[in-house]
């Protein structure tokens, strides 16, 4: 599980990035906002970590902005701001979690390990792309509102190509997370589930293959308002 990690202390950084990985995470570290802005539009992430205060603007502003691009990673912000008016405004801007910093270790993965199961659930009830939606309330697929069959890698893929529509998701980044601990199939295997995917939404909606970026879910032609 690919995570990344926003955090400007670079001693607190380095023991959370130790300890994460030991306990399975994928960590990416990012000292500062630019910093991250850069990361996220280079990859995909199953959450993020984010500290408040960076030296180059405000954690808020960063939270913000990824949620203006429609970008529904899940979000968790550490912080020593563990005011009320801080948590609301964090929540308001779209944040799903906040600890306070000094935290223990295993509080901080439960919660992390918690948002990453509600993520692939849906947190949002409006993620949709064209005529494809996900239902919040059935945990289902629709396509011009019919339940998609899908099965359970197909439904890990689409999930993450909707969360991310519009904007391409690396092949790679694709199969880490589909086929996670999967030791016996190769990156190739993920191409097979994308086959599948585009045979099933039909030209409704399309998963397009971006040269040199990877794979993107966008509207057809007759979506496009």
């Amino acid at each position: 599980m690919r995570v990344l990690l926003v955090e400007d202390e670079h001693e607190l950084a380095a023991w959370l990035i130790r300890a994460l990985t030991e306990s399975g995470f994928v960590i990416e570290h990012a000292s500062s906002a630019a910093a991250a802005s850069q990361a996220l539009l280079g990859g995909t992430f199953a959450a993020i970590l984010l500290d408040l205060r960076l030296p180059d603007g405000d954690g808020m502003s960063l939270l913000g902005d990824i949620r203006q691009r429609n970008d529904r990673t899940p979000i968790l912000i550490l912080t020593a701001q563990g005011s009320l008016s801080d948590r609301v405004r964090g929540l308001r801007l779209g944040a799903d979690d906040f600890l306070v910093k000094p935290f223990a270790l295993a509080e901080l993965e439960a919660r992390l390990s918690a948002l990453m199961r509600r993520s692939h659930g849906g947190s949002y009830p409006r993620l949709r792309c064209g005529s494809l939606m996900f239902d919040d309330q059935a945990k289902v697929f629709l396509l011009d509102d019919r339940a998609l069959a899908v099965t359970r890698r197909e439904y890990a893929a689409l999930m993450i190509l909707l969360q991310h529509s519009g904007r391409p998701v690396s092949r790679q980044d694709l199969f880490s997370q589909v086929f996670e601990n999967a030791d016996d199939t190769g990156p190739e295997a993920i191409e097979v589930v994308v086959h599948r995917l585009r045979k099933k939404l039909g030209e409704a909606v399309r998963i397009v293959t971006v040269r040199g970026l990877g794979y993107m879910l966008e509207a057809g032609a007759d979506d496009v308002a």
